[in-house]
C-alpha cells in the first residue's frame, strides 16, 4: 500500500540553522532516500519551496478562481516536503517515517494514499 509522509518543519528555524547543519540535514535526507530505494519502500519525494512561494486556489460558486498568497492557515510548522513510500501496512509506514531525518525538527504526517479506480 502507498503512504504519503508529509514533513512539517518551522521554516524560520530551518533558515536560522547554520549552513553546515542545513547541508548535513540535506545529506541525511538524500542518504535516507537511497536507503529506502534499496529496501523497495521509496516511490518518490521532494523538498518544497518556502511558503512564500505558495498560492492557495479556491473555486467558488461563480466558477472564478480566488487565489491568495501562501498557505491556507497560519501555523508554526509549514509543509516542507514529502516522501511517497510503499509499506505493508500503517505500522510499517510509521516505522519508515520515524527515520525521516527532519522528523526530529518538526513532525511527519503518515497518510494512506487512496487508490482511484482504473479507467
Amino acid at each position: 500500500m502507498k503512504y504519503l509522509c508529509l514533513i512539517y518543519c518551522d521554516e524560520d528555524a530551518l533558515d536560522a540553522m547554520p549552513a553546515r547543519e542545513r547541508e548535513a540535514l540535506t545529506e541525511r535526507c538524500l542518504a535516507y532516500s537511497d536507503e529506502l530505494g534499496a529496501s523497495g519502500h521509496y516511490l518518490g519525494g521532494e523538498r518544497l519551496q518556502p511558503v512564500q512561494m505558495a498560492r492557495t486556489l479556491r473555486i467558488r460558486q461563480d466558477g472564478q478562481p480566488d487565489i491568495t498568497d501562501g498557505p491556507f492557515a497560519e501555523t508554526k510548522e509549514q509543509l516542507a516536503g514529502f516522501y511517497l513510500i510503499e509499506a505493508r501496512d500503517l505500522n510499517e509506514a510509521i516505522q519508515v517515517a520515524a527515520k525521516i531525518p527532519p522528523a526530529s525538527l518538526g513532525s511527519v504526517e503518515v497518510r494512506p494514499v487512496r487508490d482511484l479506480p482504473q479507467r
